[in-house]
């Protein structure tokens, strides 16, 4: 019989924590099994205090591996937790949740076809010794600014003594944090924000310390909590904040709930965490919005197009109704409109959290719009329009801090309050908002009078720049754009001629001509018509190769850096890629010219390109396609390097730019290849075996992509690389991002374009212009 496990519970607070300021800092795990935040109705399409909702919470939460992870509170992208974890001490060893154990996700709201009907969690951990299970309930009290954890620790095979483990990162860094610690509560402070834990019942010891010298884990290394510091001093760092809690004995079940509130300081902190703990029920009730509240269920019937989307699922709408959620709760609460691109840092635990950073909780106009045309598939009438909106905020105008260089242009990647982050030029982020203001102008969404506004101050000054580009001076970047070459294409890594990114501008410049007429603007309009049919005249001459040396030598190129696809000119390097001729890349980029309108599914540039971008037999250095569990799967593009180490296994950069790295599949392409099918089989009429063969091949591959949240990563494994190495299976999520916004986004549009037997990204003035 094994022995039982001490705790050593010192009453009395011992000095100062030493050991300042602790190891470096790392952000958590970017595999998400789940993401939440409360539902917040509109105020007049912003967010106040008051509405339906009343105040409004800003406060996000991420789960990986079983944990508590990345915690935000005031913005989106401000992190104020890296995780939250338990450690146990077992009659045999301690065992640390996330590390020593295996975990499961649901949620904890579903109606009768298990559907989730809300982002609450339920979330098991299990001792892969089978020593103890701890089920966590997760979820945001939505008027507060405050996140529930409320546990259930069973001690299976002996006693059992859990410690409860907190490591702020407040301010977004894992560094400058100072804590304190007490039986009653955990708190943790840098600058104007402060986190305070506040237990249920008091814990039988407390202590806070610096990471790797003074901190719970390490004190528990003897199998004993030694210590138990109260504050750290004044001398800030990298912290742990730890809570013993009383022995379980075997059979039995511990409960205890946690609340962590935020605040200006320590004390407004605990007083949001002390109000939510005297109604945990009722704080749920609000978040699903269960009897008079409004919550994520009111939110989710407010959607009138999802139940039809959902019916074309194969998987009874599951990951339809969890895609909806996720692409709601990855918006800013302070700046309404505001769409991140996921709520993660990819690759987070190995990258260094001692400056702040935004990761992916960012807006780049590229992923804003997938998600924007998302939510208006689903029939959100709010949301899109907000995000509409939203978008001048990120525009480069002469009042755009640090431009003295053209305008019109839209920022790569700012902070969701507008702050600049990137600065390279995209043309399709240009293009995109355009296209997303006239679809909302179209459904009546924008009326004619905002249309008018908004063409003066936005679509204006963004279609003169696609069609007169110019000189850009901000920041580092002070290149020339003359559109249609792009300084980045979608990737954000090349600059030349891109199908993809000229698709976009083609539609942009065609749409924005109606904004045009309808603005009394008759001569903008003819200019930037003109101009689309240029770069429409021109798409083959400048990107499609006939003297490539893949295949039969005829294909669209991933990019042309110049004006010659046949010169077999070397792209540039990156992510530790050698250059290669630009004939020899190959990437699904140009099913979007068939997707947008501007090409014909049975255009023969089209057709020719099929069979080498499916090319199962090339070297995997090369090689895009991998059919994954029976569906096909798609890399960014041959010698793509954005990915894990296939020789090491190791992050994405770590240890430096190297040729091992290898960008894997995403779920992405495999909707973009579905939305090509679709558009293909309506132009033969689209049978209902055509129809039924896309579902069950590409709505079901995404569907089986999901993981046990019915979350969408950015990329999945595709195989390659030593076995011995790698944690993942083929077809499971990556390190990368997860959830992925615009993978949810491609899988909810999919559906839309099935349902309406029309892809719901076609614009009709460019199709009837180019696609007859």
């Amino acid at each position: 019989m094994s022995a039982a496990p001490v705790a050593v519970a010192p009453q009395i607070a011992e000095g100062v924590a030493p050991g300042a300021p602790g190891a470096v800092p790392t952000w958590s795990s970017a595999v998400k099994q789940g993401v939440g935040a409360s539902y917040e109705a509109y105020v007049d399409r912003q967010y106040r205090d008051g509405g339906r909702t009343g105040t409004v919470s800003r406060v996000w939460f991420s789960i990986a591996d079983g944990v508590l992870t990345e915690t935000m509170y005031g913005l989106i992208h401000e992190a104020q937790i890296k995780q939250m974890r338990f450690a146990v001490m077992t009659g045999t060893g301690l065992s640390v949740e996330g590390t020593d154990t295996t975990s499961r996700i649901e949620y904890l709201h579903t109606d009768a076809e298990g559907r989730p009907l809300s982002p609450a969690y339920r979330v098991i951990t299990r001792d892969r010794q089978d020593r103890f299970e701890i089920e966590k309930h997760v979820y945001t009290d939505p008027d507060r600014q405050s996140l529930v954890v409320r546990t259930m620790i069973r001690a299976l095979s002996g006693p059992v003594t859990p410690y409860l483990l907190l490591e702020p990162h407040m301010a977004n860094t894992g560094v400058g944090d100072r804590g304190a610690a007490s039986t009653r509560s955990l708190s943790a402070m840098e600058g104007d924000v402060a986190l305070s834990l506040v237990p249920s019942t008091p814990f039988e010891a407390a202590s806070v310390g610096f990471l790797g010298a003074s901190d719970g884990l390490t004190d528990l290394a003897d199998g004993r909590l030694d210590h138990a510091y109260a504050p750290t001093g004044s001398e800030p760092g990298n912290i742990m904040l730890t809570g013993a809690l009383p022995t379980v004995g075997r059979g039995q079940t511990l409960s205890r709930d946690y609340v962590i509130g935020f605040g200006e300081n320590a004390a407004g902190a605990e007083a949001q965490a002390a109000g939510t703990l005297t109604d945990l029920d009722g704080a749920l009730e609000a978040f699903t919005g269960q009897g008079e509240a409004v919550g994520w269920e009111d939110y989710l019937g407010s959607l009138t197009e999802l139940p039809r989307l959902a019916e074309q699922s194969t998987d009874g709408g599951k990951l339809a109704y969890a895609s909806a959620l996720m692409l709601k709760v990855q918006e800013d609460r302070t700046h309404a409109g505001a769409l991140i691109a996921s709520l993660s840092n990819p690759w987070g635990d190995t990258v260094d959290a001692t400056n702040s950073s935004t990761g992916y909780k960012a807006v780049w106009p590229r992923d804003f719009y997938q998600v924007a045309m998302a939510l208006m598939a689903l029939g959100d009438a709010e949301t899109p329009v907000a995000a509409f909106r939203y978008l001048p905020q990120v525009q480069v105008t002469a009042e755009t801090p640090g431009n003295t260089g053209a305008t019109g242009w839209f920022l790569q990647k700012t902070h969701v309050d507008g702050q600049i982050e990137w600065v390279g030029v995209q043309l399709d982020q240009t293009a995109m908002p355009i296209m997303l203001g006239w679809r909302l102008w179209k459904a009546g969404e924008v009326s004619d009078a905002e249309m008018a506004l908004m063409y003066t101050r936005m679509i204006k000054p963004a279609a003169d720049f696609l069609v007169d580009g110019g000189t850009i001076a901000l920041d580092w970047n002070d290149r020339t754009i003359t559109p249609p070459w792009s300084q980045q294409e979608r990737w954000e890594e090349q600059e030349g001629y891109s199908p993809s990114t000229t698709a976009a501008v083609i539609t942009g410049l065609t749409v924005a001509a109606e904004i045009a007429r309808a603005s009394d603007d008759a001569a903008s309009a003819h200019r930037y018509q003109a101009a689309a049919d240029d770069y429409a005249s021109k798409v083959e001459a400048r990107m499609f190769t006939t003297e490539g040396t893949l295949g039969d030598g005829d294909y669209f190129v991933r990019l042309s850096r110049n004006e010659d696809p046949n010169d077999h000119a070397p792209l540039g390097e990156n992510n530790g890629q050698a250059a290669l001729p630009e004939d020899q890349i190959i990437d699904g980029g140009f099913l979007e010219l068939v997707r947008y309108g501007v090409r014909r599914a049975d255009a023969p540039s089209v057709l020719a390109t099929l069979p080498e971008y499916d090319d199962l037999t090339r070297e995997d250095r090369l090689r895009v396609r991998y059919d994954v569990g029976g569906a096909p799967a798609w890399r960014r593009y041959g010698n793509d390097g954005y990915g894990e180490n296939i020789e090491t296994g190791g992050n994405y950069g770590l240890g430096g730019m190297t040729p091992g790295q290898r960008g894997r599949l995403w779920p992405i392409f495999t909707g973009e290849r579905g939305h090509y099918e679709l558009a293909r089989a309506l132009q033969g009429g689209a049978s209902e075996a055509e129809i039924r063969a896309i579902r069950e091949t590409y709505v079901a591959g995404m569907e089986a992509m999901g993981n046990d949240g019915y979350l969408l990563s950015e990329q999945i494994w595709d195989g390659v690389g030593d076995p011995t190495v790698h944690r993942y299976q083929p077809g499971q999520g990556t390190n990368s991002a997860t959830p992925l916004a615009w993978s949810h986004a491609e899988y909810l549009k999919l559906l839309r374009s099935l349902a309406d037997r029309a892809v719901w990204d076609r614009y009709a003035p460019v199709a009837e212009r180019y696609s007859r």
